[in-house]
């Protein structure tokens, strides 16, 4: 309450950074899941309305966001005119989406809302008694959270706006798992004795919510969308594309650099796989490891090696190569849960490090684990890679606004940062054996590849004439399958989880490839640049602490450090 007598406090004059930081306190009320994925309502129950009333709310929170923002005029200050033209550029890749209806056919294996509504438990607190009845509430949420997410597929479908039937059939088989295996009564075994029983009530509540949306997906929506076919074409690849790059891309440019890379990732996987099996293909040669290489037998056992790889990493590039701050020191290592995606991945930390980064490696019910492809895959997913990244982010979070260092992240940023970390221990030293090498290697080529094919499928282009694969044929679910699982070695099921992500989220695929080439772009700009003078140490830091990024500024941002 204000005294008599007084002045009243002036409200602070509005800049990008703050509008920003406005808009991300008013998405989290929008979407509780955010508050969660960011450690800043603890107690945050809900999810976010999936219904098309849900994505209204959304759209006009976007609008009146760039409305304050275009009032602002243009910063002269630099942190202000980054922060500005992120926030202008990510909230118009997301309108695009949601006004060409986008949101209203989501359906694939990674990131739509059937994936989200599970993903958040795994994020939520579980230390207090609290702790846990927030949990029991948001399971109690789960079904009308679910309602409204398929209200949206059929608004969808009335307007011709349907998902691919490869799509829907994926997350049929997802739901299968995640029933099968009781996952919400699972998760809620570990709460305290007193609680169990409210709990596993809760749990069933969230677990006929699944059985709903099964039931609508397999038997209303499939039918329904039988016959949509799995490649999107240009338009709406473009809206997809720029949503993950931050860029209106030159594809044509793109589909040529994938090309580019594949070629030159062959000669080098050829000239590796001839160490490890001389005389043999290359296909050969990581079958080779796959079957009879070093190899980890047991999930927690393989867990225990995945963290120790990560703290050797940190232990070596700390005060050499990087300068961690302690916080950024910790990071887990888990299992994922049954009925992931085929492929490891990362969730961040908290904003206050409450909760550490995490990465997640999915064993789709092996218990046996070859470690040739995963050394340089841990790396891209922990240190030097996305832990380092997003956790620097926080780090520093109070030179940025908060959107820049969470929700505004932007993909080929990230993923390329995590592809360039991966070369980077390869320019270090740390890939010299020629098992882990060729691991290294193969999984650089699954990202050239995921150029050529992404965009190959999704426009329906034609294999180059000069090629030895196929020339001349158009880009086909299975002609892209056999060129994957033969350049890259993986297992039927793996290729089969990745083609499935591909056509599902257009243009995601391609990020981590052109994100790198970023990264490359900026690092060899800054070096000759800074000539003689130039200390990597100082540009890795530097770069790690502007926070997300699209294409259209990486590198030039990167060039000037």
């Amino acid at each position: 309450m204000q005294r008599s007598g007084s002045s009243p406090t002036a409200p602070l004059p509005a800049t990008p950074r703050r509008i920003a930081d406005d808009y991300v306190d008013q998405l989290a009320e929008l979407n509780p899941v955010i508050g969660t994925l960011f450690g800043v309502t603890p107690d945050a129950d809900g999810f976010p309305d999936y219904s098309p009333a849900g994505h209204a709310a959304l759209a006009a929170l976007e609008h009146a966001t760039l409305a304050r923002l275009d009032a602002v005029g243009e910063p002269g200050d630099v942190d202000e005119r980054r922060a500005a033209r992120l926030l202008r550029e990510r909230l118009g890749a997301s309108l695009a989406l949601e006004e060409a209806g986008e949101n209203l056919r989501e359906v694939n294996n990674i990131f739509c809302p059937v994936q989200q509504q599970r993903a958040v438990f795994q994020l939520m607190p579980t230390a207090t008694d609290e702790d846990w009845a927030v949990v029991g509430r948001r399971l109690r949420n789960v079904p009308a959270a679910l309602c409204g997410y398929a209200d949206s597929l059929r608004a969808g479908s009335a307007r011709g706006l349907n998902a691919a039937p490869r799509q829907v059939e994926t997350v049929v088989e997802q739901l299968d798992a995640w029933l099968e295996s009781d996952w919400y009564r699972t998760f809620v075994a570990g709460c305290p004795e007193a609680q169990r029983t409210e709990l596993a009530a809760s749990a069933d509540a969230a677990t006929a919510g699944l059985a709903d949306l099964r039931a609508y997906l397999s038997e209303d929506y499939l039918p329904a969308v039988a016959g949509t076919p799995d490649a999107v074409g240009h338009k709406r690849y473009r809206l997809s594309a720029r949503l993950w790059t931050g860029s209106d891309l030159d594809l044509a440019d793109a589909y040529a650099y994938g090309w580019e890379e594949f070629h030159r990732l062959e000669r080098e996987m050829r000239a590796v796989a001839a160490e490890i099996l001389p005389g043999e293909s290359t296909f050969a040669a990581m079958q080779h490891l796959e079957k009879k290489g070093q190899a980890i037998d047991g999930e927690e056992e393989i867990r225990v090696w995945l963290q120790e790889l990560t703290e050797r990493a940190i232990r070596e590039l700390d005060g050499t190569h990087f300068e961690l701050a302690d916080p950024i020191k910790r990071v887990e290592a888990r299992i994922a849960p049954s009925g992931s995606a085929a492929g490891p991945y990362y969730s961040r930390p908290s904003l206050d490090f409450a909760r550490p980064g995490r990465t997640w490696l999915p064993t789709l019910g092996a218990t046996r684990f070859p470690v040739w492809n995963l050394v340089s895959t841990w790396y891209h997913e922990g240190v030097p890679g996305h832990h380092l990244q997003l956790a620097q982010w926080v780090l520093v979070q109070d030179r940025l606004s908060r959107f820049q260092v969470s929700v505004g992240s932007v993909g080929a940023a990230t993923e390329g940062w995590a592809l360039y970390a991966e070369r980077l221990m390869d320019e270090l030293g740390y890939l010299t054996d020629p098992a882990h090498r060729l691991g290294y290697l193969s999984a650089q080529m699954l990202r050239a590849v995921r150029v050529i094919i992404d965009i190959g499928m999704h426009l329906e282009l034609k294999i180059p004439a000069g090629e030895s694969y196929h020339p001349g044929e158009v880009w086909t679910p299975e002609l892209a399958t056999e060129f994957f699982r033969t350049h890259t070695g993986t297992e039927p099921e793996y290729t089969r989880s990745e083609l499935t992500r591909y056509l599902g989220m257009p243009g995601q695929a391609i990020s981590y490839k052109l994100g790198e080439r970023a990264w490359l772009a900026g690092r060899e700009a800054a070096r000759t640049a800074g000539g003689a003078g130039f200390d990597l140490k100082a540009w890795h830091m530097a770069a790690l602490s502007l926070g997300s990024l699209g294409l259209d500024d990486l590198t030039d941002e990167l060039a000037v450090l």
